[in-house]
């Protein structure tokens, strides 16, 4: 298995190199050359298997023994051993058709932590194995950082920055950052919001001069170590339901800001999982409804929401499914990414929305509606969910899916972690421990102007390089 670019100016690279690449040095986005499917037979082989047991069989597709097969197990058997749940991601039957699979059992409460875990893991391993420095990175709308920062907090040959729109993420994803006291990691509070973040983020790791010089790794979902690792739950939840329920395929409701969760799903759709239907679950800030609707892909106005970690205009992984909605075609996706760099926007024909309307279907929720889910779900079930999980619920019901066979929704998050909605209902509720210890440590963090040069001063001061 070789990975290459969608802008096809990248050659064919390794499993390691892809991932220490992260963004494509073109500026594209990698994927693999081919990708790899799991026949029926196959598929119902892996069962009965642990998650770790399945997530070792899926990455095997991918690594090309590049990490030796005991090397791997013990990667995964360590970034899960953390996890409270013993079913690492365990599913939750609601009613006849609706199972809520739930990715917030790891360290961090919230569904990044099963690819971060991993990937931080990986990063040392591989920090070790070469005898390299390495650098992360990367923006956050609120859980990928407090993630990623928990992955690789005190590990020795790494060192980590991460950018937060200041005054625009939750209390408790801001303090999961902030109060980490290690100084292998810096967090900056940028004024602006999470597009401008990641934007900056972009810049840099486009600058190959800056990147090579200070080592710079991904860990957002550009990084396609990311997504594999995503992918991995849609086969676990297929194989979760029982073989009646699942024969006729399954149907997926995906809260999704920058397109990662939901191209996870589609990957795992091409590779043999029986998905009839993939839901995007949006806020307020619905350019992905409105391309998937109307075939616009335009951002405009930004809003806060609820489910701030959704609050996303310009999606990183749009341009991983343009690539194979164009056939793998890499002249026609750098085309369109060039447009809409230059024009801000991107229209399609009639036609290419009944084709996209194949892959994904979409749904968007509004702030009332994302509460009113909340609390008729708190009364139906007594089950509590956070706002993007809502979004996901809301999705289900409100796109009229109901009657197509077996739906998982999934549940991104805590409850917890975002507790500024839940009160909002007059819904209290009991903090892990974890979050309740929180509100009592030090801050520890750097506010700066959303200017690239000032975010660089203060990574040139962070960051150690080779001598």
């Amino acid at each position: 298995m070789k990975f290459k670019s969608t802008r096809g100016k990248v050659s064919p690279i390794g499993f390691i190199d892809m991932f220490l690449m992260g963004l494509g040095e073109d500026g594209g986005l990698i994927v693999p050359e081919t990708i790899p499917t799991v026949s029926e037979e196959q598929l119902e082989g892996w069962a009965k298997l642990s998650y770790q047991e399945l997530m070792f069989e899926i990455f095997s597709l991918f690594t090309n023994e590049e990490i030796p097969e005991q090397d791997l197990k013990e990667l995964i058997k360590e970034s899960y051993a953390g996890f409270t749940s013993p079913d690492v991601l365990p599913l939750t039957t609601l009613n006849d058709s609706l199972h809520v699979l739930e990715l917030f059992h790891g360290p961090t409460f919230a569904f990044k932590d099963v690819a971060l875990q991993f990937m931080g893991n990986l990063y040392a391993y591989v920090a070790k194995k070469q005898n390299k420095v390495i650098n992360i990175l990367g923006a956050t709308s609120g859980d990928t950082g407090a993630s990623a920062i928990s992955s690789v907090r005190g590990k020795e040959g790494i060192q980590i920055c991460i950018l937060h729109p200041n005054g625009k993420v939750s209390l408790v994803q801001e303090l999961q950052m902030t109060t980490v006291q290690d100084d292998n990691v810096l967090n900056l509070s940028v004024n602006g919001n999470f597009d401008d973040c990641q934007q900056t983020i972009k810049e840099l790791f486009a600058d190959i001069s800056f990147k090579t010089k200070y080592h710079l790794r991904a860990i957002n979902s550009i990084n396609f170590v990311r997504i594999l690792a995503q992918s991995v739950y849609y086969f676990y939840a297929y194989l979760q339901l029982p073989a009646n329920i699942r024969s006729g395929g399954v149907n997926f409701s995906i809260p999704t800001g920058n397109f990662g969760n939901i191209f996870s799903g589609y990957l795992a759709k091409k590779m043999g999982v029986p998905i009839k239907q993939l839901v995007l679950a949006t806020n307020e800030n619905n350019i992905l409804e409105r391309f998937i609707r109307e075939g616009i892909y335009k951002p405009e106005g930004f809003l806060s929401t609820h489910s701030p970690s959704m609050d996303i205009q310009i999606a990183s992984n749009f341009e991983r499914y343009l690539y194979y909605f164009y056939g793998e075609d890499a002249v026609s996706v750098t085309a369109r990414m060039e447009q809409f760099k230059a024009e801000g926007q991107l229209t399609f024909t009639a036609e290419e929305v009944a084709r996209i309307q194949q892959d994904i279907t979409a749904y968007s929720v509004s702030n009332e509606e994302c509460l009113e889910t909340i609390q008729t779900y708190q009364d139906r079930y007594n089950y509590l969910l956070d706002p993007h999980s809502a979004c996901g619920i809301a999705a289900y019901e409100g796109a009229g899916n109901q009657d197509d066979g077996a739906f998982v929704s999934l549940a991104t998050a805590h409850p917890a972690k975002f507790d500024e909605a839940i009160r909002i209902l007059g819904i209290e509720q009991k903090f892990p421990e974890r979050i309740q210890e929180l509100f009592n440590k030090p801050q520890r963090q750097v506010i700066v102007d959303n200017v690239t040069a000032d975010i660089v001063e203060q990574l040139e001061s962070f960051y150690k390089v080779d001598k």
